[in-house]
């Protein structure tokens, strides 16, 4: 994966939008040194930003186009090249592939490790789209099977039921 330049720092990003003042970006850089975590994680928990305009200012930082996921359509079986587990640690979710090309929505493209253990993975060359985590979140519900559902119910009549 070619390694992206950063010119501005996302916070100075939200700053020139007018997204954020100069208080908020202070108080969450403070916030950010004190607790860790990424300073645009901090704005939303702070209320001064919404996941969208994090994921928009991400796009500028980085260059990688941002993608809604809400009505985009994900084949199972493509989510599924990754593990679940693997999906949720890192906030991403596989969305499309062609070729030996693995398209990944992630929340933070920043993330490096998490391209190259998605390559390593897959074998794939991993291209990157920038979304939500509350976005990631939803479609990595959607397309996985729920730990928690238990085996399918057999069917055929239940051991209550008189047989016909």
């Amino acid at each position: 994966m070619a390694k992206r330049i950063i010119t501005k720092r996302i916070g100075d990003i939200l700053l020139e939008r007018g997204i954020v003042n100069r208080q908020e970006l202070e108080q969450a850089l403070a916030q950010q040194k004190e607790r860790g975590g990424l300073l645009g994680q901090v704005l939303v928990e702070m209320g001064a930003v919404t996941e969208e305009e994090v994921a928009l200012a991400l796009t500028a930082q980085y260059g990688f186009p941002y993608l809604p996921l809400e009505s985009y359509e994900i084949d199972d079986a493509i989510a599924r090249l990754v593990p679940e587990q693997v999906a949720r640690q890192y906030v991403l979710i596989p969305i499309d592939q062609i070729g030996n090309a693995l398209s990944v929505a992630m929340a933070d493209p920043s993330n490096l490790q998490a391209v190259e253990d998605i390559e390593l993975l897959t074998s794939c060359i991993v291209q990157t789209f920038v979304s939500t985590p509350s976005d990631i979140r939803k479609a990595i519900g959607r397309c996985y099977p729920s730990a928690s559902a238990g085996p399918a119910p057999a069917s055929g009549p239940s051991p209550s039921e008189p047989r016909p």
